[in-house]
């Protein structure tokens, strides 16, 4: 569907959604991995790519209609620099393939981080934000932001 000449995902495969099993160390049927489930607060109708690996030691929370690309690395832990503290990713964020998200990092709601992006600090809502380490490009406008929120309608 057209609106306005932004095509609509209207996310199919979110019909039938179901809470994924999650195990400690386990793949889940859809290829990734969780350590600490019990500390993960997963949405509702979220979309985790293929090899994506998720560090829940000290909390992670995602909201409903995140989508995370394939191979990205979530971390509330990171050994290397002694780091920890919760990861939040708000309501309909988006996050490209490849992407790292470290420790005590929120985004904001209906952000767009590109593929390959180290996501080293908060991101606001609204926004476009890539690189390494992660910069915001732009604002989205409010007919992007309407049209993403569109996509959500329905479930």
């Amino acid at each position: 569907m057209i609106q306005d000449g932004y095509k609509l995902m209207k996310r199919e495969n979110f019909k039938d959604w179901k809470t994924p099993e999650i195990q400690h160390g386990q793949l889940t049927q859809w290829n990734w991995l969780v350590q600490y489930p019990d500390t993960l607060k997963l949405g509702k109708y979220t979309d985790l790519g293929a090899f994506t690996y998720i560090n829940a030691k000290f909390g992670v929370e995602i909201e409903d209609f995140v989508q995370v690309g394939s191979h990205c690395s979530i971390y509330s832990e990171s050994t290397i620099d002694g780091k920890s503290g919760k990861v939040e990713i708000k309501r309909n964020a988006r996050i490209g393939s490849h992407s790292l998200v470290m420790p005590g990092v929120t985004i904001g709601e209906n952000t767009i981080i590109g593929a390959f992006s180290l996501v080293n600090k908060d991101v606001s809502s609204n926004v476009v934000a890539f690189g390494v380490p992660v910069e915001v490009k732009r604002n989205l406008s409010q007919e992007e932001i309407e049209n993403m929120e569109a996509e959500t309608e329905g479930f």
